[in-house]
């Protein structure tokens, strides 16, 4: 019996002993699963990566109050490494694999904004050269 079709039936049966299911709908299951579970282990076979396609357009990711993580999809005021390394990625390397510059910060308009205001306004250069 093929790999595919095993795995396949395990799914299914470890389905039909959580609800009842009827003969048809085990065996649209099952050609369903088989199919899907070939084609995902043929490209893997192949050494073909499924393309990575972004959520969502990476120069209209930073938006004015929110950033688009294009890994996962999600809204955030910052998109923090902790964040990153669930996809494996440090910042400097999610910015190269969507393009963006060395220095973009993975920060909303809105909050960079603000934190650029509160360090002219802490004058921290001034402090400095008094000591």
């Amino acid at each position: 019996m093929d790999d595919y079709l095993k795995e396949a039936l395990d799914i299914v049966k470890a389905q039909a002993t959580v609800r009842t299911m009827s003969e048809d709908e085990i065996l649209s299951l099952i050609k369903g699963l088989e199919s899907g579970i070939r084609k995902l282990g043929e490209a893997a076979g192949n050494g073909e990566e499924p393309a990575c396609e972004p959520l969502a357009d990476p120069k209209k990711a930073i938006r004015e109050k929110s950033i688009i993580c294009l890994e996962s999809g999600k809204n955030f005021k910052v998109l923090t490494k902790r964040h990153l390394a669930k996809f494996g990625l440090t910042p400097d390397e999610y910015r190269a694999k969507w393009g963006y510059a060395k220095k973009t910060p993975l920060v909303c308009k809105e909050l960079q904004r603000q934190r650029r205001k509160k360090m002219k306004d802490m004058k921290l250069w001034e402090k400095r050269i008094k000591k």
